[in-house]
């Protein structure tokens, strides 16, 4: 994790240097860009673990920039928002986006933040089989018989929680503080993952993750 590039997409000057100067003292090796094209300039060669991205740029928003990124990059995301709202964490969620952060924030929570991120993000551990379905840990691949299945950062970690769980019903707090790597966040989070996540998967076959109404999820050939 020490050493992991970070790309710093935020127009603001004072706010951009604040958290790329924080993100140095940690170890980290940041870059900053004001804009969507400072974004694109960059982002090929500079290849990043992790994006920190705000939502309101001048010209291309955040959520523009997210569909950009997503198709040419395997970094990771967490997005900038002044507005709490549930329209825009599920916009940005839906959009491949891996956490999100309300300004103004404290930069101690951005840290921790970024490291839970790039923790569950880093690539790690054997093949898992659940079914047809494969999840490879260690090269982030998953798929279903024949079917490669292209998932974002943290559906692949939440669906290989999951497999390692696998049978066993996993509640949405739990996979919160296991996968997130913090307690008390919004349990809509994990909703519109698991929502992507079971439309991926069930392209190409029956459903693998079922709910337990009232305790959590659970991925099993069967209900």
């Amino acid at each position: 994790m020490a050493g992991s590039r970070i790309l710093v997409v935020e127009d603001s000057d004072a706010i951009r240097m604040s958290v790329l100067a924080a993100l140095t003292a940690e170890g980290f090796e940041p870059l900053g860009a004001a804009d969507g094209d400072g974004l694109e300039r960059v982002l090929g060669e500079f290849r990043p673990a992790l994006v920190i991205l705000d939502v309101m740029l001048p010209g291309r928003d955040g959520f523009e920039l997210l569909d950009l990124i997503r198709p040419i990059s395997s970094a990771a995301v967490l997005m900038l928002t002044a507005r709490d709202t549930t329209v825009d964490r599920v916009r940005g969620l839906s959009g491949g986006a891996d956490d999100y952060l309300v300004k103004p924030f404290a930069m101690v929570e951005l840290i921790a933040r970024v490291r839970a991120v790039l923790r569950r993000t880093a690539p790690g551990g054997p093949a898992i089989m659940v079914g047809d379905l494969l999840i490879a840990e260690q090269s982030g691949q998953v798929a279903r018989g024949d079917h490669r299945i292209e998932l974002t950062e943290t559906e692949q970690q939440i669906l290989a929680y999951l497999a390692h769980q696998r049978g066993n019903v996993v509640s949405k707090d739990k996979i919160i503080s296991e996968v997130w790597g913090y307690a008390g966040f919004d349990r809509n989070l994990v909703e519109v993952h698991v929502s992507s996540l079971r439309r991926k998967l069930e392209r190409h076959g029956p459903r693998l993750i079922h709910t337990v109404r009232g305790r959590g999820y659970r991925l099993a050939e069967s209900p």
